[in-house]
């Protein structure tokens, strides 16, 4: 008869659920993971930030220029003043963009190679925990474990369910995107050094990022739905033909698909830990995409999680309900740095009075590369501190 009964039950596949995985199994646990899709599957968020290695190592996964592109840097544009900087990102740790679809696979793949069992097309229905034991009821059977890990991405299964999902306003309520196979002259420019372009637009943002084989993956993100008429596909050409850099990169450039659309982009969920489960990855709070934070956070919370849950289990004290405390604390500090940041990016002064000035100052300079790579928890960064000191002033004076 199948299995029915492990240690930990971690819903969702993707780079959280199968960090997640991974490291609770390399510690001898039974591990159950379930992913409604099934891999290959496309997934948009090619971009990597450097603070990310330290954990694929412990994933035992490597990242390499023969597998996956190069990224040295992130170039912030505005062709409306036509000023630009360039931060750098291959410092201590050297980044990469990838294609989802492959290296979410390859991270479903080892965890399934150290031990984990993998369901797949399989959908987690319900979830119901007591004092002794978690029990899961999906589209196929039912199943008992010690604790369960949410990984279930923008679905946020336990945070839907303790209705604590809370969106962020003021950020992009949607984008739109596809990908390209390219040839012209910039484009193998773009290619030689891998730097992400973000394009500032009234409307909002586009980004540039590039990928093996000659592919960009660009995708506009909106912030007012009700700035324009236009729709779809009509919404993302407009943009794309105002672009003096996209139509240098795009010249003789084939779409791989029609234009793809997202929504709900930006969400916090104010329950993200409790008697027997934890939330991470997306079902613990997504942002904005434009510095590229989602599998970072994704990973580096997931890890944390594991960690955690790992000493747990180990010492029978799994069942607390404040397990993730002083994790989350912490979890949370990085998060709420990157949301400030990303608030701040969408003001347009901290752009133009900041990022296009951070030429005439090295550490600001640096400052700003940091929290760009993920190095969010660094206590010696002044523009980190400004930027939660100015959250804290404004709950102070609210």
């Amino acid at each position: 008869m199948p299995v029915t009964d492990f240690d930990v039950i971690v819903a969702g596949a993707g780079p959280a659920g199968s960090t997640a995985a991974t490291l609770l199994a390399q510690h001898g646990h039974r591990v159950l993971m379930i992913e409604r899709g099934r891999h290959p599957r496309f997934h948009i968020g090619e971009s990597m930030l450097p603070f990310s290695a330290p954990v694929f190592a412990r994933l035992g996964i490597r990242l390499e220029a023969s597998d996956y592109q190069r990224k040295d840097g992130a170039e912030f544009i505005d062709e409306g003043t036509a000023r630009s900087i360039r931060f750098a990102l291959n410092g201590r740790y050297q980044p990469y963009q990838v294609e989802r679809a492959r290296f979410d696979h390859s991270l479903a793949d080892n965890a399934v190679a150290q031990g984990v069992s993998l369901q797949q097309e399989e959908t987690v229905r319900s979830v119901h925990i007591n004092a002794t034991r978690v029990r899961v009821e999906t589209d196929r059977q039912q199943y008992t474990a010690r604790y369960l890990v949410d990984a279930t991405g923008r679905s946020a299964f336990m945070g839907r369910q303790t209705s604590a999902i809370q969106r962020i306003e003021g950020l992009g309520c949607f984008a739109l995107y596809t990908h390209y196979r390219v040839t012209s002259p910039q484009a193998r420019a773009l290619f030689q050094s891998g730097d992400i372009k973000v394009l500032m637009q009234d409307i909002g943002w586009i980004w540039v990022i590039p990928l093996v084989n000659e592919r960009l993956s660009v995708g506009l993100v909106v912030r007012d739905k009700s700035a324009t008429a236009l729709r779809g596909a009509a919404l993302f050409e407009k943009y794309l033909a105002a672009s003096s850099v996209l139509q240098g990169l795009l010249q003789g450039a084939v779409a791989e698909t029609g234009v793809h659309s997202e929504a709900d982009f930006s969400f916090s969920n104010q329950q993200r830990y409790g008697q027997r489960y934890a939330c991470c990855g997306d079902a613990a709070g997504f942002l904005d995409p434009v510095f590229s934070s989602g599998v970072f956070l994704a990973v580096v919370g997931a890890q944390r999680v594991a960690d955690r849950v790992h000493e747990a289990l180990a010492t029978g004290t799994e069942a607390t309900a404040d397990l993730l405390a002083t994790d989350g604390q912490e979890l949370d500090e990085g998060f709420n740095t990157m949301r400030l940041f990303i608030e701040r990016f969408y003001r347009s002064d901290m752009v133009q009075r900041l990022f296009f000035e951070a030429d005439r100052s090295d550490t600001i300079r640096e400052e700003i590369s940091a929290l760009l790579s993920g190095d969010l928890w660094r206590r010696d960064n002044a523009f980190k501190r400004m930027l939660l000191e100015g959250r804290q002033g404004r709950k102070r004076t609210a």
